[in-house]
């Protein structure tokens, strides 16, 4: 008999841990995919996402190579992140409030018609009448073919003439990436260096282009770089003003190795440079991996 029990008391034990343990197993199911289900306010600002491109030597995987991911796939991944964010955003709005737009800028604009026809299908509107869910979920796989089409056709072209950063904002910021009443956000996609052959001014200190020989030029390869800036007003040429309503993101600042108050300079013009044109909100970051860049993108889209 004593010994039925404790048989009888063993099975009970094992009954009792089974049935712990499958809540357990189905809570842990639950939970991870309560982290994949993103939620975010449905009273979200109407989004105005612009992206820009350099698409200069700095993507060039044979002139500037990296082991552990090239630069150019890593724009691919910054753009997917940017597309994603977007994506999740809207998923996240009433339909009935939906007026948010996203699209992609190169400049100077390509002379390739097909390749202009593919920035064109990278121009998306979603309001209340046509943002149907297979619309919003296609935003991630258009911006993840598309971009990287791009990306391909100019490595394999091997003529890269610059990105005219410096006139995109001076002509084209107000017209293509400020829309009324929108949380209006520019994300460019850089190595922190501005050169284009069209656009070299100088005034004084003052430029429309940064390089390392322009670093080198400026002596601001030494300790007392912000001093030089400081005393001989080095910095870029305000190319716009009263951009208050424009939010920056800068990816991608890949400063040359060399010189180690390179980034700082980099920095410092960009920081200048943002406030002479009014610009108050922005971030300037690194070519981090695009797993360590997903999360810096995301806070910054959605901000509210």
């Amino acid at each position: 008999m004593r010994i039925k029990i404790i048989a009888n008391l063993i099975l009970l034990s094992f009954l009792i841990v089974a049935c712990k343990s499958e809540p357990k197993e189905a809570q842990k199911a639950v939970s991870e995919s309560n982290e994949a289900v993103i939620r975010l306010s449905p009273e979200r600002p109407d989004l105005n996402v612009s992206i820009l491109l350099d698409l200069s030597d700095r993507i060039n995987p044979d002139k500037y190579p990296d082991e552990a991911m090239q630069f150019y796939e890593r724009d691919l991944g910054y753009i997917n992140s940017i597309a994603n964010a977007f994506e999740i955003h809207l998923r996240n709005k009433r339909s009935i409030k939906i007026n948010d737009q996203i699209q992609l800028y190169i400049d100077p604009e390509p002379a390739d018609s097909k390749l202009n026809k593919k920035l064109a299908d990278l121009k998306l509107k979603f309001t209340r009448d046509n943002a149907t869910k297979d619309k919003i979920l296609a935003v991630t796989e258009r911006y993840d073919s598309i971009p990287k089409l791009i990306y391909e056709a100019s490595i394999l072209d091997d003529a890269y003439v610059g990105s005219d950063v410096w006139r995109f904002f001076k002509n084209k910021v107000n017209d293509f990436c400020i829309e009324e009443d929108h949380r209006n956000i520019l994300v460019v996609l850089t190595d922190g260096y501005i050169y284009h052959k069209n656009t070299v001014l100088k005034e004084n200190g003052l430029t429309s282009y940064l390089t390392p020989q322009t670093i080198r030029g400026f002596k601001l390869n030494m300790s007392n770089w912000e001093e030089n800036i400081e005393a001989k007003n080095y910095g870029f040429i305000p190319a716009n003003k009263n951009l208050n309503t424009l939010e920056v993101l800068v990816l991608g600042i890949n400063p040359d190795p060399k010189n180690p108050y390179e980034e700082d300079v980099i920095l410092k013009y960009w920081k200048d440079w943002f406030a002479k044109m009014g610009i108050e909100t922005y971030e300037l970051k690194q070519a981090l991996l695009p797993s360590d860049m997903n999360a810096i993108i995301q806070e910054f889209i959605w901000d509210e």
